[in-house]
């Protein structure tokens, strides 16, 4: 009996990452085919018609991107995995307007567009927050909590996020490796 269930989770989970895990080329948005770009069938995405994707995106698996402020991730940007693109925020609402001050709710609401550039990579488990500017070619290190305006080509890290270093020099010593100089 252990057997026959052990071969039918097998089954099942072969069956389950056949039917729900395949991430397959060929999306649509903003009334544009884009048949290099890739998101994971597991991304929760809100408020879809506000994400304007160029082509070439990959959006890996558990991710969740609230775009109702809207949300642009350029060309052959890479969103990994657990990552969370937020573009309202009630953090601040629920705690100090409504209950401390009885403020009206609404007015602390935090609202504003994100736009990623492009060949921008975003670690797993990352959080990118309302009214972020990537530029391109930024790297966002796992686990950092971005907020804010980055130039090109920035390496970012931490929680708050912040600029740690620059690409283009990781990318200089990789390639003299690939020449063997």
């Amino acid at each position: 009996m252990i057997a026959l269930r052990a071969w039918v989770n097998r089954w099942r989970r072969r069956a389950w990452r056949l039917l729900f895990f395949r991430v397959l080329f060929g999306e649509q948005s903003g009334g544009q085919g884009l048949p290099g770009t890739r998101i994971s069938p597991s991304t929760c995405i809100e408020h879809e018609d506000q994400l304007l994707l160029a082509d070439a995106v990959f959006i890996g698996h558990f991710n969740f991107i609230e775009a109702s402020a809207g949300v642009t991730i350029g060309r052959g940007t890479q969103v990994t995995n657990f990552v969370s693109i937020v573009s309202h925020s009630t953090h601040r609402a629920v705690r100090v307007a409504a209950e401390l001050s009885g403020a009206e709710l609404g007015a602390a609401v935090i609202r504003a567009p994100i736009t990623i550039g492009e060949r921008c990579f975003i670690g797993p488990h990352s959080t990118i927050e309302a009214g972020t500017v990537l530029g391109d070619g930024t790297l966002v290190a796992a686990h950092s909590r971005v907020r804010g305006q980055f130039p090109d080509f920035a390496v970012l890290a931490g929680s708050p996020a912040r600029v740690v270093g620059d690409v283009r020099e990781g990318d200089a010593r990789w390639l003299r490796g690939l020449r063997g100089g």
